[in-house]
């Protein structure tokens, strides 16, 4: 993708299964709040960027991660006129938990605590990690995402807590989010979504918002985003994709994945197999 100044990568390296890699210079975009089910390490080699991470406007620049556990709603935009230029990898949850166990002796759910961390080496890591998949040096790019996820662990991660026991509205936001994911070409709405599950329409957004990050509506668009990917790698195609997660169209569907993944769907399906730049949706 290109365009205006800006320019992204978005692709896999065979040889590294399990992550998946942007390279992008950014000026104007602004990535909508969403989530990610894989894990984020974005190293800004560049400029700024800004981001909410949950309810908090925090910034990253040059030598510092932008680190994101994964399904946990943030954004992102230009922290300043330059924009930012960064390398980021998308490490799954599974291959971050078998690095911990190995590494750290971290078994279970780990994560983050942190959503900026100022560590230049660490930063370098990651930069190398791409730069190693780009030359197809499939060990070099193993070795240093193994040692770049046990140095942000040993420092800024660590063991998740369980989830206190929910109450009463959280129930209902997870019933609610299971009627979504079931009927997503579909919705109700969120009057019929309360009335079905017994409640009122204003708690269910309330609870709803508390556990996830974001309301019924915006959390639908992330969920079919990221059912949209599933079917893009697996071979639809993006006009197939866009009607089955329930978008009116592909325009609509290129809009919303653009805004959550950076790049438009084709482009991005394009590149999963080869690599390449593409543009178009």
């Amino acid at each position: 993708m290109a365009g205006g100044g800006e320019r992204a990568r978005y692709w896999r390296y065979p040889e590294l299964p399990g992550v998946d890699l942007l390279h992008a210079h950014y000026i104007r975009k602004a990535f909508a709040r969403h989530t990610h089910e894989t894990f984020v390490f974005a190293a800004i080699t560049e400029g700024v960027e800004a981001f909410h991470y949950r309810d908090e406007l925090v910034h990253a620049g040059p030598g510092q991660i932008a680190l994101v556990n994964p399904d946990t709603p943030h954004t992102g935009h230009a922290g300043v006129p330059e924009g930012w230029t960064y390398r980021t990898i998308y490490p799954d949850a599974e291959l971050i938990r078998s690095i911990a166990a190995d590494t750290l002796a971290l078994r279970g759910s780990v994560g983050f605590t942190s959503p900026v961390v100022d560590d230049p080496h660490a930063a370098r890591l990651v930069v190398g990690v791409h730069r190693a998949a780009e030359e197809g040096n499939a060990l070099a790019a193993d070795s240093l995402l193994r040692l770049v996820t046990a140095r942000m662990l040993r420092s800024h991660g660590g063991l998740v807590a369980p989830l206190p026991p929910r109450s009463a509205g959280a129930r209902n936001a997870a019933r609610a989010r299971a009627v979504l994911e079931e009927r997503m070409a579909d919705p109700p709405t969120l009057e019929r979504l309360a009335a079905d599950l017994g409640t009122s329409p204003f708690p269910l957004l309330r609870a709803f918002r508390q556990v996830y990050g974001m309301p019924p509506h915006t959390w639908l668009t992330d969920a079919r985003v990221r059912r949209a990917r599933r079917l893009l790698d697996a071979g639809t195609s993006p006009a197939e994709a866009a009607v089955a997660v329930g978008f009116t169209d592909q325009p609509h569907l290129t809009r919303h994945f653009a805004r959550s993944v950076g790049v438009p769907p084709g482009a991005y399906q394009r590149a999963r197999g080869v690599g390449t730049y593409g543009n178009g949706g």
